[in-house]
């Protein structure tokens, strides 16, 4: 497993500070989820047209990988519906220019327990016409284990209504472990593991999904033991950070996160 950190962890950094600091402490890639001010990445400063030579030959001299373009997309409102067609679309076309294996997207949430099925099927539709149009890339689009689709049983239906073969799942491992009553991890890679691509390592403290957000190993949920499933599965997927400083200012700073980020894992 390689080790990387989303782009959340540091909002006010320049694209040669991440570059600089990613390399420096040790980690193999970087998750694009905004670059300084802008966070649709296809409008992100290192990946207009412009400058993608430059920027791709930055990541090459520090040694590291971008392994995800995570979009806002999000496909349970109407209307956002076909802008976040579009907004995919454009990240699976930058993915492509950028070698990058894969895209981020939601589905999100599920406003009444009688919308369900709809709802469940409009996320499906929206997913399908974006994985469709990257079929034959090289490049997946994956859907986040968060808000309502944390719950694993409602992701599961919309994977069963999608069918594409550039679909996959991203396990955000605080989510469907804290989410509603909770699923045991076990439960979770029973249902999702065959479409889990990538995994997002956070921690946070409390019973519900949005805890306090602490430095991993100081919150509640059990890193370790998903690390072991994972890696009792075989997976060889990419294990990456997800510090949301950009949306909780208040918790550390990158300069102490990331460091320690990489410690930790690197105990395990």
């Amino acid at each position: 497993m390689k080790v990387a950190f989303s782009t959340l962890a540091c909002p006010t950094w320049s694209w040669e500070q991440i570059l600089r600091e990613a390399s420096s402490l040790g980690y193999d890639g970087i998750e694009i989820r905004g670059i300084e001010q802008e966070m649709m990445v296809h409008r992100c400063m290192p990946f207009l047209q412009q400058n993608i030579e430059q920027s791709m030959q930055q990541l090459k001299e520090h040694g590291l990988e971008i392994i995800s373009l995570d979009t806002s997309c999000v496909f349970h409102d109407l209307a956002k519906f076909e802008a976040s067609i579009e907004e995919g679309k454009a990240a699976v076309d930058l993915a492509v220019k950028l070698g990058v294996p894969y895209i981020r997207v939601f589905g999100d949430a599920i406003p009444t327990e009688t919308a369900r099925e709809e709802t469940i099927a409009q996320v499906a539709r929206g997913i399908q016409a974006v994985s469709r149009y990257a079929e034959d890339t090289g490049v997946t689009v994956l859907m986040e284990t968060h808000g309502d689709f944390s719950d694993s049983r409602a992701l599961l239906a919309v994977i069963e209504q999608v069918g594409s073969s550039a679909f996959g799942v991203l396990w955000d491992i605080n989510n469907p472990y804290k989410y509603g009553d909770g699923e045991p991890l076990e439960l979770t890679y029973e249902r999702l593991g065959r479409y889990i691509k990538h995994t997002h390592i956070k921690d946070t403290r409390g019973a519900d999904m949005h805890g306090q957000t602490t430095l991993c190993g100081e919150g509640d949920v059990p890193i370790k033991e998903c690390i072991q499933l994972l890696a009792d599965r075989g997976y060889e997927g990419w294990l990456s950070f997800e510090w949301e400083k950009r949306w909780i200012p208040s918790i550390e700073e990158p300069e102490v996160a990331l460091p320690h980020f990489i410690r930790y894992i690197q105990s395990l």
